[in-house]
């Protein structure tokens, strides 16, 4: 089969995105739910609607412009990244019925999805033999992809992302709240910081070079 046009294939790359990130989202507040705070239930973000967590910048225009710049650029592979619309937590429950353990577990949640889904799809792209050129085979590679870039994303431990909340956790359990509130302090300028760790050439090449080594070990994993 040949490779699909450019339009698809970004198609294909946009809708493995927006499965990833509102998955994300939502195991988060499923972690939440098992610590007794039902606030995402209540306001019906536990829903798979899309449409409720779509976020118009993190989960449309950001990935469109990657997806653009990176193509002008020449990169054959463009990496994908984004959001969707945080789901409500109120973390005092957490914290109250799970303690820094249940928080921890809350901010992990969206990482375990993202790195189970790729675990998986990985698995799909070997039993349906690995051709490139086959539509599905290409969901299933993307889907796999965009979900380890998520995962490896959200573990640099620098706050709102994922691995910054564990680590101030993490910090506060260890009684460390000096160093805790310090790192909190990063916080407003998070996603700034994030967004020019993309844009300077060369400083997300461990990021690349993460995702297609996972990729690999999943697919060997697999008998592929």
């Amino acid at each position: 089969m040949e490779h699909p046009n450019p339009i698809l294939l970004m198609i294909i790359e946009i809708v493995a995105l927006l499965i990833a990130i509102i998955g994300h989202e939502i195991m988060h507040g499923v972690g939440a739910l098992l610590f007794g705070d039902r606030t995402a239930k209540i306001m019906g973000r536990l829903s798979p609607n899309p449409l409720v967590h779509i976020d118009p910048v993190g989960s449309i225009i950001l990935p469109f412009l990657l997806y653009v710049t990176q193509k002008l650029a020449g990169v054959p592979n463009p990496i994908l990244f984004g959001w969707a619309k945080p789901v409500p937590i109120d973390i005092r429950i957490v914290l109250k019925n799970g303690g820094y353990f249940g928080a921890i577990v809350v901010a992990l949640a969206g990482i375990i999805y993202n790195l189970l889904l790729a675990f998986l799809s990985t698995g799909a792209v070997v039993m349906l033999g690995g051709d490139w050129g086959d539509i599905l085979t290409l969901f299933f590679i993307n889907l796999a992809l965009v979900n380890l870039v998520l995962a490896l994303v959200n573990l640099i431990p620098i706050p709102p992302i994922d691995g910054g909340r564990v680590l101030v956790y993490l910090l506060r359990w260890a009684r460390l709240e000096q160093l805790a509130f310090q790192l909190e302090k990063i916080e407003p300028y998070g996603i700034v910081i994030l967004l020019i760790f993309f844009m300077i050439p060369g400083l997300s090449d461990w990021l690349e070079w993460g995702v297609w080594k996972l990729f690999d070990l999943f697919i060997t994993f697999w008998g592929g």
